[in-house]
């Protein structure tokens, strides 16, 4: 069974955070850890959105965290203390109990860090990049343990983020998933 339709079956055909019913679409959670339905949670469109695009968050869309940060999956517990910690809500934040590995699962993307500590990925220009941007090569790389070469100009969209390395990104080039330093590449 696909997990779509197993998000669907937990969560009763609603959003995992807000409730609603329509334009729902399956979210995976990063870092992945074992793969499968545990990292993955369904949430509306509008949602996802504002997660991949920070500048564009209105907190009243997530005033439903207050409900879903009791939910008995973990992935949804992650993902309601990531976007508390983005949206500074301390008292809420408070009141929440993780366990040690889902508090550092929620803690990998750097959600509720210092600023000073956080990692910041840049391109080659210094902008700041974030997971679900598209970049330009702008320089022909050859790929470690393949004979491929990844073209100067080839583009690679929805790239993601190494939470570990600020100068590493992955995206997929030719088909295949690679790691990206990122003073090769240039945000589009």
């Amino acid at each position: 069974m696909s997990i779509e339709r197993e998000l669907m079956k937990r969560s009763g055909g609603k959003c995992e955070l807000s409730g609603v019913t329509e334009d729902l679409q399956v979210y995976t959670l990063t870092p992945t850890r074992r793969g499968g339905l545990d990292e993955n949670v369904l949430i509306s469109k509008n949602l996802i959105a504002q997660i991949e695009q920070a500048e564009t968050m209105d907190p009243n869309s997530w005033r439903c965290l207050n409900d879903s940060m009791w939910s008995e999956h973990e992935a949804v517990q992650v993902l309601s203390w990531r976007m508390l910690s983005r949206l500074g809500n301390q008292e809420l934040l408070e009141q929440m109990y993780l366990d040690e590995d889902t508090l550092a699962w929620a803690q990998a993307t750097g959600e509720g860090q210092e600023d000073e500590n956080k990692i910041v990925h840049r391109d080659s220009n210094g902008v700041v990049l974030q997971t679900g941007d598209s970049v330009v090569l702008i320089k022909d790389l050859k790929v470690k343990g393949s004979s491929m070469v990844a073209k100067q100009g080839t583009a690679v969209r929805n790239i993601r983020l190494d939470h570990e390395n600020a100068e590493y990104i992955e995206g997929r080039v030719d088909g295949q998933t690679i790691v990206i330093i990122t003073q090769y590449v240039k945000k589009t």
